[in-house]
């Protein structure tokens, strides 16, 4: 496999901005070359060993490089075909053998998308890799700061609302589980994405051996389309983006919910805020939760994509280019935006304040009323009617709502004697050991 070059200019829909640098060196118009020159002399050594071209003029297409790019685009200003302009380019490059022309070999019997989309998904399945590697990092750090917080009480909400206590590992477990699941999601999008097809123009090995085909792809860790067109079906893509946005949207949850802990009236938790970092240009004293709001903003553009793959799906007869200027912005945008939202995420969760003593004080500023439904349980258990029992925590309820009366003693004016442990938050967590033990095998 030829190394990837480290510099070049990114793809021109690429925002250096959101692009860290590994992921950025897969989609460089120079990693492109680089990458389709890897297809273009695999392919010769087949036809070596089919004995359709000689030995010699195959070391000699190894001597030959990856062209510049600028070259490439300056033939492509003429030709109008980026393909024909690269194969023009690579030959160039490629010094003549025993008198002879060894350049002419290149991409025999092969058409544009068996190299285009043959490179495309060894890239694809790079970039995957990157990816899935960085969902490592994400559901590790989780699963960490979710055991370091088990125990650390505050309130759930429930549409906005304070329901009942959980604990603050508790919600970092639930994230742990998401981001893994979005990475099942991903490696199976991986796997299928990660194909080649050399066989043509309609697909049907007319002027190519299929061994070509098979030895490329082997060499290049993919797979081959089962029944090729002229492209490798697009269904494939639109999985891979579809996964991208699903993940997306889970590591927006983690990135919501600390904008809401974040909130100056709850400040339960605070994304890290670095010593030189400045909020606001007008109020110095801002402190505010802009990479969990970038987190969010990502998400966004992973799930617009996956519509514009999804609209790639469906080609013409044996194919036609309508997928082509849309995949050329969605594939490394979706990527190189998943990789850095995922990096985000990571850098957040590491780095998280969390604040228990104002968990707790939360927890107990509506005065007891997460507390109903151990009240309510208690009534029943105590020989009260449901519906009874309801209707007299409910009313209990309501007055301290309207009035800020404690609960306990809206409770007692109702006449009901609070069942003993009933406003302790430990009791809504004495099996809260069966989810640590799922998460302890995560």
């Amino acid at each position: 496999m030829l190394p990837l070059p480290r510099r070049g200019r990114p793809a021109p829909d690429v925002i250096p901005r959101y692009t860290r640098p590994e992921m950025g060196a897969l989609w460089t118009d120079e990693a492109k070359l680089a990458t389709w020159v890897e297809v273009e002399v695999l392919a010769t050594e087949a036809h070596v060993e089919l004995g359709v071209v000689p030995p010699g003029d195959l070391a000699a297409i190894r001597r030959g490089r990856a062209p510049d790019p600028t070259r490439v685009a300056e033939i492509e200003r003429e030709t109008d075909h980026d393909v024909i302009a690269f194969l023009t380019a690579f030959a160039e490059t490629i010094p003549d053998h025993d008198g002879t022309r060894p350049a002419r070999w290149v991409h025999h019997g092969m058409t544009s998308s068996d190299l285009v989309d043959t490179a495309q998904g060894a890239t694809l399945a790079r970039a995957s890799d990157l990816v899935i590697a960085e969902t490592d990092r994400l559901v590790a750090v989780l699963k960490r700061r979710a055991l370091e917080h088990w125990d650390t009480v505050c309130a759930g909400r429930t549409h906005g609302v304070q329901a009942e206590p959980t604990t603050f590992g508790h919600k970092l477990a639930q994230f742990a589980f998401a981001v893994d699941r979005g990475r099942t999601r991903l490696r199976a999008a991986r796997a299928a994405v990660a194909v080649g097809s050399i066989s043509g123009a309609v697909g049907t090995y007319s002027n190519i051996d299929p061994f070509v085909e098979r030895h490329v792809c082997g060499r290049l860790g993919l797979g081959v389309e089962p029944v090729p067109t002229q492209v490798v079906a697009r269904d494939r893509h639109a999985e891979l983006l579809t996964a991208l946005a699903v993940l997306g949207a889970s590591v927006e949850q983690i990135g919501l919910e600390v904008r809401h802990l974040q909130r100056t009236e709850v400040r339960e938790a605070e994304e890290p805020f670095g010593a030189g970092q400045k909020g606001s240009s007008a109020m110095p004293h801002k402190r505010n939760p802009i990479t969990a709001e970038r987190i969010c903003g990502l998400a966004r553009v992973l799930r617009g994509n996956a519509l514009v793959a999804l609209e790639n799906v469906a080609l013409w007869h044996e194919r036609d280019i309508s997928h082509s200027s849309a995949e050329r912005v969605v594939l490394p945008d979706s990527l190189i935006a998943a990789d850095y939202q995922l990096h985000l995420a990571v850098r957040v969760v590491e780095g998280l304040r969390v604040f228990p003593d104002r968990m707790r004080a939360n927890l107990e500023a509506t005065g007891g009323l997460v507390y109903s439904s151990q009240v309510l349980l208690g009534l029943v258990e105590c020989g009260m009617a449901r519906d009874d029992a309801y209707r007299v925590v409910q009313a209990a309820a309501m007055r301290t709502w309207e009035t800020g009366a404690p609960f306990g003693e809206t409770l007692a004016e109702e006449g009901v004697e609070v069942p003993e442990g009933a406003f302790d938050p430990a009791r809504f967590l004495v099996r809260h050991g069966t989810v640590r033990e799922r998460l302890e095998a995560l």
